[in-house]
């Protein structure tokens, strides 16, 4: 198992953070890799322990398992950290935190928010077109053209 972001993704997360900027918008990474036992955790909020669901899946069966997902929010110049996907801080009459998306998408991550059964709109993840199935049988993107070609090619 992963012990920690993907380097690819690492990489993906920079840009998204440097692009944003670039638009006068501030984002932090509030989540990226997390442990099987930091997964149980979040899952049995609102289910055995205080608090709301946060999340659908259980340990090994989330995207951020295997470091390939991040979590973001909005990052205000007060330093205060907000999950408003409504908020124009850049007031250029558009969303910021669909400003974000946008450049995430561009960029190849999958969004959350675009979930039919549970929208997650902090959530960003690219797969390189593995399940969580093969990723608990394995499967690494390493061992994907997609993955390889994105190394070969600099991007």
């Amino acid at each position: 198992m992963p012990t920690q972001l993907d380097p690819v993704i690492e990489i993906y997360q920079d840009r998204l953070i440097a692009q944003a900027a670039t638009n006068g918008i501030n984002i932090l990474i509030t989540d990226d890799f997390r442990s099987i036992e930091e997964q149980n955790a979040l899952y049995a909020r609102g289910r055995t322990t205080e608090g709301n669901i946060v999340t659908n899946v259980q340990g090994g069966e989330s995207y951020h398992n295997y470091g390939l997902a991040i979590d973001f929010a909005l990052q205000l110049e007060n330093g205060d950290v907000i999950w408003d996907v409504y908020y124009d801080g850049n007031n250029n009459g558009e969303s910021d935190w669909m400003e974000v998306v946008e450049i995430a998408k561009e960029m190849g991550f999958e969004w959350g928010g675009d979930w039919k059964n549970f929208r997650d709109y902090p959530h960003l993840q690219m797969d390189f077109g593995l399940t969580i199935w093969d990723l608990q049988r394995g499967k690494r993107p390493e061992d994907t053209i997609v993955y390889r070609n994105l190394i070969e090619s600099g991007e």
